[in-house]
C-alpha cells in the first residue's frame, strides 16, 4: 500500500494532530499514531479540552481530588489540561529527540480571555510553562496586536511559543517580526537559542468560508469563479513571506547562533464546504519547512486517497496574487475579512473557554457534594461547546 503521509513527510510537511483527550492518551492512541501515522506534534485549543472532559469518566478522579483541595476553577482547568499536554509531550518525546528539538512539540493556549492583555498573557505563559516543565511543550500566544509584545517576551525567556490565530499577511509579518526580536533577546539574555521553538499557526479553512459567504451574496459571475480559493492563495503568499524572512542576514545571524526557523504552520485545515476536495488544505500546501496540524479526519483521508506531487506552493505565487487582485475587483475587502476572523476566532475561543470553566465549575461542586461521576456536568457543558462552533 502507498504511505500517503509518509510521502508528504518526505516533501517536508510536519505532520500534527488537531486533538487532545486523556482516552487518547491512556488508550495508547496517541502514540499508535505517532508510531504508525508519521505524527510528529500535537495542536489542543479551548474548544478541544472543553470536548475532552466531556467525554471521558478518567477525569473524574482528578476533579475529585481538585474539590477535596478547594481549588479555584481557573486554577483546577489549568491543572487538568496541563495533566494531558504534560503526558503527551512524553510520548511525542521520541519525535522531539529524532528531530533535534524541531518536532514532537505539544501545544497549550494561554487563557483566550486575555488575548487583549499583553501582560497577563504573558504572566500566564510563565505559568504553564512552569507547570508543564516540559522541554517539548509550545505555549499558544494569540497574534493579536496585544499579542506580539506577548510572544516577543515569552521566547525572550527561552519559552517555546507556537503563535495562533493568524490570518492576514501583514498581522504575519508582524509576528516574524516578534520573533526575530524574541531570539534576539533571547540570546542577549544567554539563553541557547536551539532548545527555543516556534511556528506561526495561518489559519486556513475559516478564510474560504468568510470570503465565500462575501462572494455568494456579490452574485456576479466573477465572484462565482472565486468561491474556494482565498484560503490557499492567501496561505501561499504567506508563505512567500516567510521565504523571504527566513533567507535574511538577520536570520542567518541567529542560525548561526544555533536558532530554528519559524516554521509556517497550516490550521483549520479540515474542509468546511462538502463541495470541496477533503485533503484539499493539504494537497495545495505542500512545501518544505511546513506543519499541517488537522484533526484525525483529516489525517486519515489523507492515508487513504491524499495525493503529493511536491511543493504545491511555490510556483504558484503569481496566481495567488491574481486571485487577490480578482477578489478585490469583485468587492471583497480582505482587510475587512482578516479582521473579522480575527475576531470572531477570539470570540470562540473565549466562548469555548468559558463552557470550560462552567463544566468544571459544576463538576467540582458535585465532586464536593460526593456526586458518583463529577465529570457529567462537564460533559454537558462540552455538548454546549461543541454547538457554539468554536472548532478550527
Amino acid at each position: 500500500m502507498t504511505d500517503r503521509l509518509g510521502e508528504l513527510t518526505a516533501a517536508g510537511v510536519a505532520v500534527w494532530l488537531d486533538d487532545l483527550s486523556r482516552i487518547r492518551l491512556s488508550s495508547g492512541e496517541l502514540d499508535r499514531l505517532r508510531r504508525e501515522k508519521h505524527l510528529v506534534g500535537v495542536t489542543t485549543n479551548p474548544t478541544i479540552f472543553a470536548k475532552a472532559l466531556g467525554d471521558a469518566e478518567e477525569y473524574d478522579w482528578q476533579l475529585h481530588d481538585l474539590a477535596m483541595r478547594g481549588i479555584a476553577v481557573e486554577e483546577a482547568v489549568r491543572n487538568l489540561t496541563a495533566y494531558d499536554v504534560r503526558w503527551a509531550c512524553d510520548v511525542m518525546r521520541p519525535a522531539y529527540e529524532a528531530s533535534a528539538g524541531v518536532d514532537g512539540r505539544v501545544s497549550l493556549e494561554v487563557d483566550p480571555r486575555l488575548a487583549y492583555e499583553t501582560d497577563k498573557t504573558v504572566a500566564e505563559a510563565r505559568a504553564l510553562w512552569w507547570l508543564v516543565d516540559r522541554p517539548n511543550l509550545f505555549i499558544k500566544i494569540p497574534a493579536t496586536e496585544a499579542g506580539l509584545p506577548a510572544i516577543t517576551a515569552a521566547l525572550a525567556e527561552g519559552i517555546s511559543v507556537n503563535v495562533t490565530l493568524i490570518f492576514g499577511l501583514d498581522r504575519y509579518s508582524a509576528v516574524m517580526e516578534a520573533f526575530l526580536a524574541g531570539l534576539e533577546q533571547a540570546k542577549a539574555n544567554g539563553h541557547d537559542l536551539s532548545k527555543i521553538g516556534s511556528v506561526a499557526s495561518f489559519f486556513v479553512s475559516r478564510v474560504d468560508t468568510e470570503v465565500d459567504k462575501r462572494l455568494e451574496k456579490i452574485g456576479s459571475e466573477q465572484a462565482s469563479k472565486l468561491r474556494g480559493r482565498a484560503a490557499v492563495a492567501n496561505a501561499r503568499l504567506a508563505y512567500e513571506r516567510y521565504s523571504q524572512v527566513f533567507a535574511s542576514d538577520r536570520w542567518q545571524a541567529l542560525a548561526d547562533a544555533g536558532a530554528h526557523p519559524q516554521r509556517p504552520l497550516w490550521a483549520s485545515t479540515s474542509t468546511k464546504n462538502p463541495d470541496y476536495r477533503d485533503v484539499i488544505y493539504v494537497e495545495e500546501l505542500i512545501a518544505p519547512g511546513t506543519v499541517n496540524t488537522m484533526p484525525e479526519p483529516v489525517i486519515n483521508a489523507y492515508a487513504e486517497h491524499g495525493e503529493t506531487s511536491g511543493d504545491t506552493v511555490t510556483a504558484a505565487y503569481d496566481e495567488a496574487r491574481t486571485v487577490f487582485a480578482g477578489l478585490a475587483s469583485a468587492g471583497v475587502d480582505m482587510t475587512d475579512v482578516i479582521d473579522t476572523l480575527e475576531r470572531e476566532g477570539v470570540e470562540k475561543f473565549e466562548a469555548s473557554w468559558n463552557q470550560l470553566l462552567e463544566g468544571v465549575r459544576r463538576s467540582l461542586a458535585a465532586a464536593d457534594q460526593g456526586t458518583d461521576h463529577p465529570g457529567d456536568a462537564a460533559r454537558s457543558n462540552a455538548q454546549a461547546a461543541e454547538r457554539a462552533g468554536g472548532n478550527a
